[in-house]
């Protein structure tokens, strides 16, 4: 143990530093707004008090904690232990639908647990243990995954989850699940035939879940993209306010820490919607600069899934790269009305603690795979180890 320490001492833990920077900038800026939001006016109408922006705060100084604790692990070491975290989190996902689970206010879909004074969305960390448990299932099989009994063993693996959320009703979550599985098994040594295939399997899925699981409602949200104005009980005046909003803030915005009669309101402006309250605080420069800094978030993953020492890393990157990405187009896509209100959060912005530390997590998985790429130690990892 001693020399292992030792050895340690002379081996510099090289961290993505410019990765884990530009999310805590979007943090600690995610953090700022959900102050200003509860210092305004507009807490006595969306009912977010001093508790949001403080639980934030706890949630992105936890995160950082977290995400450098999981950079020094050894990857490789942690994903053989998804024996133990994937049951724990099909468990935790398992009493949404008990009496412990309940539907936050202004959501469609039972997705939360109460445990005491805590609240926590279990699917935030399924995504989580899904990158890891996928990305070792993938690297086991990546030899025989075109033989069809490997790849259906795969889809069925990325299948559980998406069918489980998909029954609480968070469909947002189940796509960005679908996201992260392509992303990820386009990235291994997939056949040619199956890329194919793939168009035609997703317009049947399409198909099935607009004809026997999508409700009118949602249904709804889908067709009002396209017909703007003609639905009568006017399911798009939430994306109106947000729009409205954004063009209210103008080039330099209005500003932070107003009277609410400075803004306009956006049902969920804390939460999936803060993007509109960034149009509007920071006007379109500041939004185009925190688009900037998302962009770099999702191309710097990327980038340190081409260094990575193994497939293993690779597929975890991607897989990080495929939900970061995924929940931006997504977010970002609702709020500027070119996507249906789905429910998925803007990665480091939106607030909710479990998001943020999952999402921080995520982000040590690749710092993780970034620093264990040339490093011959690690006190967590012997080269002469298997």
């Amino acid at each position: 143990m001693r020399s292992a320490f030792k050895k340690l001492s002379h081996n510099k833990h090289n961290i993505d530093t410019g990765l884990l920077f530009a999310v805590t900038v979007c943090a600690v800026i995610s953090t700022l707004l959900i102050f200003s939001i509860a210092e305004s006016g507009l807490s006595e109408i969306e009912g977010v008090d001093s508790s949001y922006w403080k639980t934030q705060l706890v949630s992105m100084i936890a995160g950082i904690f977290g995400a450098v604790i999981i950079s020094f692990i050894d990857y490789r070491k942690l994903v053989k232990l998804w024996f133990i975290f994937a049951p724990a989190a099909l468990f935790l996902v398992a009493l949404t639908f008990t009496s412990l689970g309940y539907q936050r206010a202004g959501a469609d879909d039972q997705a939360w647990i109460r445990i005491g004074p805590m609240n926590l969305q279990p699917s935030e960390i399924l995504k989580l243990v899904f990158i890891l448990t996928f990305s070792y299932h993938l690297s086991r099989e990546e030899e025989d995954m075109n033989k069809p009994l490997h790849m259906l063993l795969l889809i069925l693996h990325a299948g559980i989850p998406i069918a489980i959320v998909g029954k609480q009703g968070d469909y947002g979550t189940a796509i960005i699940f679908a996201a992260i599985f392509f992303s990820m098994i386009c990235s291994a040594k997939i056949s040619v035939k199956y890329l194919a295939a793939m168009p035609v399997v997703i317009a049947g899925v399409v198909f099935a879940m607009w004809n026997f699981a999508l409700s009118e409602f949602h249904k709804k949200r889908v067709t009002i993209l396209f017909h703007p104005g003609s639905d009568p009980d006017y399911i798009e005046y939430q994306q109106d306010l947000g729009l409205a909003a954004m063009k209210h803030g103008g080039v330099f915005g209005k500003g932070l820490f107003k009277d609410a009669d400075a803004y306009i309101y956006v049902p969920e402006i804390h939460n999936d919607f803060i993007f509109t309250y960034m149009g509007e605080a920071f006007g379109f420069l500041g939004t185009v600069g925190i688009l900037i800094i998302l962009a770099y978030i999702c191309l710097k993953i990327f980038a340190d899934s081409r260094v990575t020492r193994d497939r293993l890393g690779r597929f975890i990157c991607m897989g990080a790269f495929g939900m970061m990405l995924s929940h931006c187009i997504m977010n970002i896509g609702m709020v500027l009305k070119v996507a249906p209100v789905i429910g998925v959060p803007l990665p480091f912005m939106s607030a909710g603690g479990t998001a943020m530390i999952s999402m921080y997590a995520v982000i040590g998985l690749v710092l993780s795979t970034y620093s264990h790429r040339a490093v011959t130690y690690n006190v967590f990892y012997d080269e002469d180890e298997d």
